[in-house]
């Protein structure tokens, strides 16, 4: 874990974006007190496909009921 100024950041930013695509973790800090953290963006998933879901939810006949008054207030 490396701890840079907001300045050292600002000067530094594309190895600090290298030290974090490698798994480092950067803590920026203003002064003496930490701010923001640089970190590895997790692994991208694919795009969802519409209907990939189909067959594998199960919703009772309830679902489709009309909600009681009183809920209904509540989205008023």
């Amino acid at each position: 874990m490396s701890i840079v100024t907001i300045h050292q950041a600002k000067t530094n930013l594309s190895r600090l974006i290298e030290k974090a695509s490698e798994g480092e973790e950067v803590i920026i800090a203003r002064g003496s007190k930490p701010v923001a953290r640089l970190v590895p963006v997790g692994e991208v998933k694919g795009r969802r496909q519409p209907g990939s879901l189909k067959g594998k939810l199960q919703v009772g006949p309830e679902f489709f009921e009309p909600l009681p008054v009183s809920e209904l207030s509540g989205w008023e």
